[in-house]
């Protein structure tokens, strides 16, 4: 085979080649496995060594050539492709940027941060726990008792795994047994709060088989109820804003407090929008209460010295009365305009 010939046909086909695919073609054709100047090298086997030497050295030569004559061809094409791009395509620059979504912070989210930097800047840490829980955290250790509406199916969800006593484990219907858990593993004084997710067998506008709760507990030597008024009304103040806030506590019953209180907050309604902390209407908000001795005694704590209050709200009852919002579903079925609505930026947040 002449190797002028063999440059000749290879230097006619690159010029011939219009793209870097046809090119390709090309060298694979004269460089590749099987290609016109490897078959080349291969036939040197058949010659002596003197000529190995002499013809080896030519198609080596012719080798480089080749190569180099592809090289310049490559840079030619890629050369043509961006000129071809730059031709066709036009960025107006004068042309408005197209909007660009920016995400926004759920209200339960801005809410659990509110509440525990309100807590936070009055001392209070906060406490987790499980949310599946034993017979004993979620109920016999908070004075509920086995006949008490609380422990029904229809109210609670049973998991069919057992705890060491052979009841079965449930999902917490309150963040109390964090309380309890506390207790049993804390000296007083204790000052927490318990946020986290809840789980009761409801649903509808206002309610949600899984929902969020807050709740505190005090444990010290001297805690009473004006302690607990005073904190929760200055909670209640920071987290609506409303400095002159008109609230009232209301006597209630609750296993695991003696005595109970539930807390109403004044609202009107101007404009049909929910104007909380005046007006002659009432709004309940949480339950509360001074713990009761037989929980304590259940923790192994001495009811002679250590006394305290506790108070539980429900963290989306809170942001729904906050922003005016009237279905509680609406903050778990992930609907982004939704949020884009009643959502909360960064500069807000």
């Amino acid at each position: 085979m002449d190797n002028q010939k063999v440059l000749q046909d290879v230097t006619k086909e690159i010029d011939l080649a219009n793209s870097q695919d046809e090119l390709q073609i090309v060298k694979v054709t004269y460089l590749g496995k099987k290609g016109r100047i490897t078959e080349l090298l291969k036939s040197l086997k058949d010659l002596s060594l003197d000529e190995k030497k002499s013809k080896g050295a030519e198609i080596n030569l012719l080798r480089e050539k080749v190569q180099a004559l592809f090289e310049v061809k490559l840079k030619d094409l890629k050369t043509l492709d961006i000129n071809s791009k730059l031709n066709t395509e036009f960025l107006d620059i004068t042309f408005p940027p197209p909007e660009v979504s920016v995400a926004k912070v759920h209200p339960i989210s801005k809410t659990f941060d509110d509440v525990v930097s309100i807590f936070g800047s009055m001392g209070y840490t906060i406490a987790e726990g499980p949310d599946i829980e034993t017979d004993f955290f979620n109920f016999s250790a908070l004075n509920i008792p086995e006949d008490h509406p609380a422990r029904e199916m229809q109210d609670t969800f049973y998991i069919a795994d057992k705890d060491e006593e052979g009841k079965p484990l449930v999902l917490r219907t309150h963040t109390s047994p964090v309380q309890i858990r506390t207790m049993l593993n804390q000296k007083p004084p204790i000052k927490i709060i318990a946020p986290g997710r809840t789980y009761r067998c409801d649903s509808d506008s206002t309610h949600s088989p899984m929902f969020h709760q807050v709740e505190g507990l005090f444990i010290n030597e001297n805690a009473h109820m004006g302690d607990l008024k005073g904190t929760l009304i200055e909670f209640c103040k920071q987290f609506f804003e409303v400095q002159d806030l008109k609230v009232r506590f209301r006597p209630s019953y609750f296993p695991f407090t003696e005595p109970s209180a539930e807390m109403d907050i004044a609202y009107e309604i101007i404009d049909n929008k929910l104007q909380i902390g005046k007006g002659d209407k009432w709004l309940e908000i949480l339950g509360c209460g001074m713990v009761n001795p037989v929980v304590l005694e259940n923790c192994k704590l001495d009811t002679s010295k250590f006394q305290g209050f506790a108070f539980g709200m429900g963290l989306d009852r809170i942001t729904m009365l906050k922003h005016g919002l009237t279905d509680i579903r609406s903050f778990f079925n992930g609907n982004l305009n939704w949020l884009a609505k009643h959502g909360f930026s960064l500069g807000e947040y």
